[in-house]
């Protein structure tokens, strides 16, 4: 069973903060299949430490403005894990994303398409 419209439609949402604040290398999985903790991980490479931070309060301030709160933020000077339960949000720098590969660990998993990675893709 595929990650709700619910997830899908807060997913694009963090995406698109993510990209306002110039988060680069997006991929949304859909672990619904694989996972009874989580329907998503939005993964999103930052290139410096304030700019995590800033990527993760746009993130935050967007869903909160949708109603939805993280059950809990976590981070260190190279990432911030947002969890809304549903939705785990991966902010890591491009260093500590190389190392966990978390992209590969779950390549089992269906890509979920990002509105606004297809939008900037067209503008080339």
């Amino acid at each position: 069973m595929p990650a709700t419209n619910a997830c899908v439609e807060r997913t694009q949402i963090a995406a698109r903060a993510a990209v306002d604040k110039f988060g680069t290398e997006l991929v949304a999985l859909d672990l619904s299949d694989q996972s009874v903790l989580s329907e998503v991980f939005l993964i999103i490479t930052a290139s410096n430490a304030k700019m995590i931070d800033a990527i993760a309060d746009e993130v935050e301030e967007q869903l909160r403005l949708v109603g939805d709160k993280p059950i809990r933020r976590e981070s260190s000077a190279e990432w911030v894990l947002l969890d809304y339960s549903d939705l785990v949000v991966h902010i890591q720098s491009s260093e500590l994303r190389r190392y966990y590969m978390l992209d590969r660990l779950w390549n089992d998993c269906p890509k979920i398409d990002l509105d606004i990675v297809r939008e900037e893709a067209a503008r080339g």
